[in-house]
């Protein structure tokens, strides 16, 4: 039976509440809990830093007895392993008693993979396991580190209407205006760590990091795409190399065009952020390096478009990839 349309709204509120906890939860996933009686919210969590309290139980906690006969909304499954931290998820749930508990996705973790859902079910409580996407898009890191062992890599391009990154000379400050450069100080606070080409940060020395108020504490680690060591910078030999993050569950990638053509050819990004300004270069440098495609055909049904908006004068694009990859 499909989710009911509200079903899906409050899963949805919770995916918006567990951006709350990213980074800072790693290497827990951040998740989203509502509790919810009489088409009201009376308690709400999200994963904290270092990946304790979970949301689940921040979220019990605020509902407190009002929580018996409830309905809790999760956007991961709760967890059914206990830890010297705490007690499971599933445990502080069967305590609660609420009368429903609506999972945007089941936890690939085995030590819970479907064991949460059925120690609920065990005990009379109504579990409904939903197809959420904004579930799967809040989880995109975790999910994609359990199933291919890397992070979720953003590869973010700033262009102009002809496709450059910079000028012929190499200057590339500032393409996009403020608006879109603030709106990518949010998406790093987001990121575990920030990656760019090895000639971007030899030409532009950039910060990489999160310069808006009350963020800065969420700059992501900065890394650059380099086989020789890099002062004071972490070095990521190859593309392939981030099989090795295992800690790192959202990568930022800023390019330059190699950086990112060599991410692309490796078939290692799974979303791309496009800001693009009204303005033209004639001449630039290109946005991407050779990404290895055969033929036309095959750069064809790859990305899907999942957002766009107005950030002042420049326009942003954001695509996930359609199919699995390496």
């Amino acid at each position: 039976m499909p989710t009911a349309p509200s079903d899906l709204r409050w899963l949805a509120a919770a995916a918006r509440l567990a951006l709350r906890g990213r980074p800072l939860s790693r290497p827990n996933p951040a998740v989203g809990a509502l509790v919810v009686r009489d088409g009201a919210v009376i308690g709400r969590g999200w994963t904290r830093a270092g990946g304790r309290p979970h949301a689940e139980a921040m979220a019990l906690a605020q509902a407190s007895t009002q929580a018996h006969g409830a309905t809790v909304y999760v956007t991961l499954e709760p967890c059914a392993h206990q830890s010297a931290r705490g007690p499971s998820c599933a445990d502080l749930l069967l305590e609660a008693r609420p009368a429903r508990v609506v999972i945007g996705v089941q936890d690939p973790d085995p030590r819970t993979a479907g064991g949460g859902i059925a120690r609920l079910r065990g005990a009379g409580i109504a579990v409904e396991l939903a197809d959420c996407p904004a579930s799967r898009e809040s989880l995109a890191g975790y999910l994609v580190q359990r199933r291919l062992g890397r992070p979720h890599v953003t590869l973010k391009l700033a262009l102009s209407l002809d496709g450059g990154i910079a000028m012929a000379s190499g200057e590339s400050q500032w393409i996009t205006g403020p608006a879109a450069r603030a709106h990518v100080h949010s998406r790093r606070a987001l990121a575990d760590a920030i990656v760019v080409g090895g000639e971007t940060w030899r030409t532009d020395r950039p910060g990489l990091d999160v310069r808006l108020p009350g963020l800065e504490a969420r700059s992501p680690q900065r890394m650059v795409l380099s086989r020789s060591p890099v002062d004071g910078v972490a070095t990521l030999p190859s593309p392939d190399a981030v099989k090795n993050l295992t800690d790192v569950q959202y990568l930022y990638l800023e390019g330059g065009g190699g950086a990112a053509a060599a991410f692309l050819a490796g078939d290692l990004v799974d979303r791309l952020e496009i800001y693009r300004a009204p303005i033209l270069v004639g001449g630039a440098r290109a946005s991407l390096g050779d990404i290895g495609l055969a033929a036309l055909a095959d750069a064809h049904g790859r990305w899907r478009l999942i957002d766009r908006r107005q950030l002042g004068s420049d326009s942003f694009e954001a695509y996930e990839r359609t199919r699995e990859g390496s």
